[in-house]
């Protein structure tokens, strides 16, 4: 079964990564952009019989900083 773990900062967590393409992209000339957020999509392989306890404690446990970061689990 094929997972994809989208993991995004929280709001009100400061993203210097998405203020650094927000201003790179206005300095491009592209206005009107505001409120860049970066995140992660991480794909995963899992057996079938893998359950969704399993897969939420490998997000909590090593793919998503949840102090800082949410996570949702989509399957393709």
């Amino acid at each position: 079964m094929k997972l994809r773990i989208h993991v995004t900062l929280k709001p009100g967590v400061l993203d210097p990564q998405g203020k650094a393409i927000e201003h790179a992209l206005a300095g491009l000339g592209f206005g009107g952009v505001g409120g860049v957020r970066v995140g992660k999509l991480i794909e995963l392989d899992v057996a079938d019989d893998t359950t969704d306890a399993d897969v939420d404690a490998m997000c909590r446990r090593l793919l998503a900083n949840t102090v800082i970061e949410n996570y949702r689990i989509e399957r393709a």
